[in-house]
């Protein structure tokens, strides 16, 4: 591929399989309770004040020791495909409107970006959809970068995604356009 070719590289179908499997296969690892608590998350009333919804948040480093384990055999080339699709789906969510329901700092933002794709596919796409879905306060500083700090760990470098985004906070220009 040529230089701009990387430039602006987006993750494939296979990446993107590969994550949301890795992700699901992390939380099929921690049995049947965090596993009921993430599908009470999206057939919840989300008019209703019931704080019950963050007990997934006692689930959320168990399952990035999981998820560790699970990739401490991977390549460089492979984390860095698994980054690229983390931080694009962190990018696609970077919206006020998203941000107008997780809120938070930029880096509270971030976090409770993480805590969407952490919960894995099918309530990341319920909060794209809607961000109402969302939970307020909802955070896991550990997923923004998780791909990134294996490969750190492994190799001694940050992967280079080439993917010309950043999963920093307000960096959509598109999820940001009406502010």
């Amino acid at each position: 591929m040529s230089e701009t070719e990387t430039a602006n590289r987006l993750p494939t179908a296979e990446e993107e399989a590969r994550f949301w499997g890795l992700l699901e296969a992390a939380w099929e690892r921690l049995g049947p309770e965090p596993a009921a608590l993430r599908r009470a998350l999206l057939t919840r009333d989300r008019a209703a004040d019931d704080d019950s919804v963050y007990a997934i948040d006692g689930w959320l480093d168990p399952f990035l020791d999981q998820l560790g384990q699970l990739c401490a055999d991977l390549s460089g080339p492979e984390l860095t495909d698994l980054d690229r699709v983390a931080e694009r789906k962190l990018y696609d969510i970077d919206r006020a409107d998203v941000h107008a329901v997780i809120d938070g700092s930029d880096d509270g933002f971030l976090y409770g970006r993480g805590h969407v794709v952490a919960l894995g596919r099918e309530f990341y796409e319920a909060v794209r959809a809607d961000p109402t879905w969302a939970l307020p306060d909802g955070y896991l500083q550990g997923m923004g970068y998780f791909f990134d700090r294996l490969h750190q760990q492994r190799f001694g470098e940050s992967p280079r995604t080439d993917s010309g985004i950043s999963r920093e906070s307000c960096m959509n220009p598109t999820g940001w356009a009406h502010q």
